[in-house]
């Protein structure tokens, strides 16, 4: 009986790791074993930083906010500290929206939160 191998599976599974290295410098684009271990770190990046990038935006909608809310006269923690006091349900990534785009609805926002 003749050997069994298991070519096609094998070639198909090298394909999809060579494929996603298309674009690698040098070996980690075009030899399998380097390919395999950038890969797999790319993918380990890229689970780790879809994460991130959440704690990331909500760095830059606050300073967003806070800029916006000096220029007001008013720091960020007293305004947030406002909209909760007046029940004004605004999340922090619409806040900095109107903060850029519509900075004079931001500014009576602030004077309705701080009296």
């Amino acid at each position: 009986m003749p050997r069994a191998t298991n070519n096609v599976a094998a070639r198909q599974r090298r394909k999809k790791i060579l494929k996603a290295a298309k674009g690698y410098r040098l070996g980690k684009g075009r030899l399998y074993k380097t390919a395999k271990d950038q890969v797999e770190k790319s993918w380990q990046y890229a689970y780790r930083d879809r994460r991130a990038k959440k704690r990331t935006f909500r760095k830059l909608w606050i300073a967003r906010i806070n800029a916006a809310c000096r220029l007001s006269g008013v720091s960020y923690s007293v305004f947030m500290n406002g909209l909760k006091k007046a029940n004004i349900e605004l999340n922090r990534k619409a806040l900095a929206d109107m903060a850029v785009h519509n900075p004079a609805g931001f500014e009576q926002l602030v004077k309705q939160v701080t009296g």
